[in-house]
């Protein structure tokens, strides 16, 4: 595979130096075609850089490299948590005129502060040259396009992320059926509170974007999918009782939790359940190749299933690409986005991610036992937008919404206080 890789420390840097040369006139061009550079390289800039995630890039250009092997792939990844650091150091680029050739963005309302910011194309054009409106489902198209039907990412993947995984082990020794299927939260929260009792971690969690993605699930489980789709178009009310109530059972199991959770990101709370130090762990499904990576057998060393209260609801978010506007390379960057689309582009990327092909034509029988639920799930399911992933609500909510978490379960909130600043975030 020929591919120029960068660590993630000289990317950073590069950018930096970038920017310093924009602000001294000399930076990356603007327009609203594309920059005056040829196909000759692409910069795909991600968050993937470490873990199944950097696997799943890997067989992705190598893909690349096949179907346009005259073109450069330059690896701008940027290490941390659910992006956050790649996101900060993007938005920097874009506002001085510095844009990649692409980037990693998730699909749906968190492509909307880009797009009012004018900083990326339509590519609605190229759903019709690569044949992708036939090739996706047509919800999933409905999900990507904005009200005034454009269409401004080409999806890589789909993820869930109301998925429980669990060490069966460790609740057999503690007297736990680890085969439960438990129909709601106050079900779940009793075995982990015997858990708790019998001095286990009963789940484990990581830094302020893994609780806020805890907080999704129990808002899922306690609303149902209907009422809590409609905590982001405004028909439910963040102030009600019922969201009350789902606060206090996420105040309850983050009482359940691991104390060192602020220092952890995902890779290390999911290892905890890997290792045996937790009993479960709530995380989207690309935790399914951290346990692989490491063979463990699904049934046998761990088990995966919907969030309690959650069968039947499939939480979506799916990792897209985008040309942005000024793109120094633009025929690199949609050459990049043929290959994402294609279908050879996400079997090779979604077998070694662990999340499930955008296109329906994929055969399933490609893919992994838990792979295979997945596809079926979504196919099936009642399908609703994560918050934590970008799919629900634009970034400045999703930002609103960490810092009153971090807040709350740090002690600096009272629930009563949380519920309120919740509120005031879904309200812009």
């Amino acid at each position: 595979m020929r591919v120029n890789r960068r660590t993630t420390a000289t990317v950073a840097t590069a950018a930096v130096l970038g920017l310093t040369l924009a602000a001294c006139g000399g930076g990356g061009t603007s327009g609203d075609g594309g920059g005056e550079g040829g196909g000759n390289e692409v910069e795909v800039f991600t968050w993937w850089a470490a873990g199944s995630e950097k696997a799943g890039l890997d067989a992705l250009v190598g893909v690349f490299d096949e179907q346009h092997p005259d073109i450069e792939f330059v690896n701008g990844a940027v290490a941390g948590g659910a992006g956050s650091a790649a996101k900060d150091l993007l938005q920097t680029r874009l506002q001085a005129q510095d844009p990649p050739d692409t980037f990693q963005a998730h699909a749906g309302a968190e492509l909307q502060d880009y797009i009012d910011a004018a900083q990326i194309e339509d590519v609605s054009d190229l759903y019709d040259e690569f044949g992708l409106a036939d090739a996706f489902p047509a919800d999933l198209v409905d999900r990507l396009s904005s009200e005034d039907g454009a269409i401004y990412s080409i999806p890589s993947n789909i993820h869930r992320a109301n998925v429980v995984w669990a060490n069966p082990t460790v609740l057999e020794e503690n007297d736990i059926d680890p085969e439960a299927q438990y129909e709601d939260l106050d079900a779940w929260i009793a075995d982990l509170e015997k858990l708790d009792e019998a001095g286990v971690t009963p789940i484990s969690v990581g830094t302020t974007w893994t609780q806020v993605h805890l907080l999704e699930t129990v808002l899922l489980a306690d609303l149902g999918p209907e009422a809590y789709s409609g905590l982001w178009d405004g028909s439910t009310d963040w102030e009600g009782a019922e969201v009350t109530a789902a606060l206090e059972d996420f105040e309850t199991i983050m009482g359940l939790t691991n104390d060192d959770r602020d220092g952890l990101d995902w890779p290390e709370a999911t290892q905890m359940v890997i290792d045996g130090s937790a009993a479960f762990n709530v995380m989207g499904d690309w935790a399914v190749a951290a346990f692989e990576e490491q063979d463990k057998v699904l049934g046998t060393d761990f088990t995966a299933a919907p969030v309690p209260g959650t069968d039947g609801t499939f939480d979506f978010l799916a990792d897209s690409f985008t040309l942005p506007v000024g793109a120094p390379n633009p025929d690199g960057s949609k050459a990049w986005l043929e290959t994402v689309g294609s279908l050879e582009g996400q079997v090779a990327f979604n077998k070694a991610k662990g999340s499930i092909p955008a296109r329906t034509d994929a055969d399933p029988a490609e893919f992994s036992e838990y792979q295979q639920t997945a596809i079926e799930s979504f196919a099936n399911d009642t399908i609703v937008s994560s918050l934590a992933h970008g799919a629900a609500a634009p970034v400045a909510t999703l930002t609103a919404i960490s810092d009153a978490t971090s807040k709350f379960t740090t002690g600096a909130a009272d629930l009563a206080g949380y519920q309120s600043e919740l509120a005031a975030a879904a309200q812009g």
